[in-house]
């Protein structure tokens, strides 16, 4: 099949196959004698894997890593399965960071209209606090 094929039945665009390719997610297509891609139902295999662990937000090494466990006739289910646990892990931490953000910003714009909206010198108004949370670092405002 062609590039447009297996990228119609991947949902993948052939800029970012031949991306794949060079940077060898993909092994090197094999080319007509015109010079066209030709690809297999291997290639359809590894390119859906490939497109599954971009959409569950894996890096591009991180899908190297687990491509090359099993170009090396390795298994890669355990430390794929470690991998999603991990990025659940993540996410989670990270739901919780912009919880506490999304709280600092409600907080924040709340006491931020009992100031004044005119201060040009940014001293004494919303800017002021937001100046001062740059230099703690902390995002207690009032809390």
């Amino acid at each position: 099949m062609d590039i447009r094929e297996i990228a119609k039945i991947t949902h993948v665009s052939p800029k970012t196959i031949r991306y794949y390719e060079e940077i060898k997610l993909l092994p090197p297509s094999r080319r007509r004698p015109n010079g066209y891609r030709v690809y297999a139902r291997v290639d359809v295999d590894r390119l859906n894997l490939v497109a599954g662990l971009r959409r569950l937000d894996f890096s591009l090494s991180e899908i190297k890593e687990l491509l090359d466990l099993r170009d090396r006739r390795i298994a890669p289910c355990r430390a794929l399965l470690d991998q999603i646990n991990k990025k659940a892990v993540e996410i989670h931490v990270r739901m919780e960071e912009l919880q506490k953000l999304e709280q600092d910003l409600k907080t924040l714009h709340s006491l931020g209209l009992t100031f004044p909206t005119d201060d040009i010198e940014g001293k004494n108004c919303v800017c002021h606090l937001v100046s001062t949370q740059s230099v703690s670092g902390e995002g207690d405002y009032g809390n």
